[in-house]
């Protein structure tokens, strides 16, 4: 209620409790003489009093239910972000290792390629374990490179000294 923004707490029990007592004097005090004739706007204004009171007072009563409450949903807002904080936490740790992993199992086969694929830089013909080494790296399974390919020295030879061929004149 916006009226109680504005009001003290004391000015809301000061118009319940004067509400109350002009009642009380309106249909009370009715026989003396010359409160008799004003009898009837006594009351009407004091029950009037009364009920704004009335009023004020269970407005006041419902905000402070209102600020029970938002304080028990801070305090639980306050806890899920401690809590919140503890998952980061963790999941950030689960990702930075996740990471090295990858990182690590790709260095291992960059190092791998750096060391075995230079073999056969001059050679148009494409060896077996380059595409062995190139399916290690799709799959990201430095495993597969630990299978040793058997290759005859003929075979290695006639890949190390490749025929020269001559381009056709023009």
């Amino acid at each position: 209620m916006w009226i109680l923004s504005f009001l003290p707490d004391y000015v809301t029990h000061l118009i319940f409790f004067a509400g109350v007592i002009g009642t009380v004097a309106g249909f009370v005090l009715g026989f003396i003489p010359f409160i008799a004739p004003y009898k009837l706007p006594i009351q009407i204004i004091s029950i009037l009093v009364l009920s704004f009171g009335l009023y004020l007072e269970g407005g006041m009563a419902d905000n402070q239910i209102w600020q029970l409450k938002v304080k028990e949903m801070e305090a639980k807002v306050a806890k899920a972000e401690t809590e919140s904080q503890k998952v980061n936490t963790e999941v950030i740790t689960k990702i930075l290792t996740k990471k090295q992993v990858i990182k690590e199992k790709g260095d291992d086969i960059v190092q791998f390629i750096d060391r075995e694929v230079v073999k056969y830089n001059n050679i148009c013909e494409i060896p077996e374990i380059v595409i062995t080494t190139h399916n290690a790296a799709a799959k990201n399974d430095p495993t597969l490179l630990k299978k040793q390919i058997e290759v005859s020295t003929d075979l290695h030879n006639q890949l190390a000294n490749p025929p020269m061929i001559l381009a056709p004149k023009k």
